[in-house]
């Protein structure tokens, strides 16, 4: 989905037969200058969004960006201006303020994440749990807190969870035997990754030959030694129970990767106000 449908769409959910209290309250001819302004600290994420939402609104909008995506928040700072029609101004205000709050706030998060793991050579990466429609904004908001993209979809990489086991375990098919029918399918520049939840199913996913072999809710003890059982024949990603209480120390375990699904799925928007004046 392109960025022009999520915003129509969002559009046309707000006010699908037009906004009908500006249209009442106010005369056509009146403009608004408008001041999109930070309330609170956190890292600026998706000015391109903002603007966009004007510009689809009404073409004859002016939208000014004064700051940059990935630079860190001051309350009171003005971050971007908007004229243009009253009408069109307030038509698309709250979609604006929607999408890039709650970009703000994960770029945000994620930058706390960062932070957290400096230092290691773990890095913070994202999941697939976000927001319907809106994943590819979630994706860059990650990237503008310094984090780092994981797969996008299903159709980008091959990553067999416990589901997928599951269902080999239930079919009695081994999983090393699995792996390598899976690599011979798949195209040679298709990463290939494989969850484990135990240290004694390291080995046998690792001699297959995958790409990344990741880790699900180990203990840092058992992240230690499945970091030794890989000896750097494939990249590790720790996930599960991963917040920002225990993320320093599972990046410690000597992890190239850190999912976390928590930078998208429940994470807070962050304050910004569109301050408007009409004339």
């Amino acid at each position: 989905m392109s960025l022009d449908d999520v915003i129509v769409r969002a559009l046309e959910e707000d006010a699908p037969w037009g906004d009908i209290t500006s249209e009442a309250f106010l005369p056509a001819e009146s403009v608004a200058a408008a001041s999109l302004v930070a309330r609170e600290p956190g890292i600026l994420s998706g000015l391109g969004v903002f603007a966009r939402v004007f510009e689809l609104v009404d073409a004859s909008i002016a939208v000014t960006v004064l700051a940059h995506d990935g630079e860190p928040l001051v309350p009171g700072t003005v971050l971007a201006t908007v004229t243009g029609p009253a009408r069109s101004v307030l038509r698309g205000e709250r979609i604006a303020l929607n999408l890039m709050q709650r970009m703000c706030g994960i770029a945000t998060l994620t930058a706390r994440y960062v932070d957290a793991v400096r230092g290691t050579d773990a890095r913070i990466v994202d999941t697939r749990k976000t927001t319907p429609g809106l994943r590819a904004l979630e994706r860059q908001a990650v990237r503008d807190g310094g984090g780092h993209n994981h797969r996008f979809s299903l159709s980008d990489a091959v990553l067999a969870k416990d589901n997928h086991l599951a269902v080999l375990a239930a079919a009695g098919i081994p999983l090393g035997d699995a792996i390598r029918a899976a690599r011979a399918k798949i195209g040679h520049t298709t990463h290939l990754e494989v969850e484990v939840d135990r240290l004694d199913q390291v080995e046998e996913v690792v001699s297959a030959g995958v790409d990344t072999i990741m880790l699900d809710n180990f203990t840092p003890e058992q992240l230690r030694a499945g970091v030794a059982l890989v000896a750097g024949r494939a990249l590790v990603e720790a996930s599960g129970g991963v917040n920002l209480d225990t993320v320093a120390e599972i990046a410690r375990c000597g992890v190239d990767i850190i999912s976390v699904g928590a930078l998208t799925h429940s994470v807070r928007a962050l304050d910004l106000g569109l301050d408007i004046s009409v004339s």
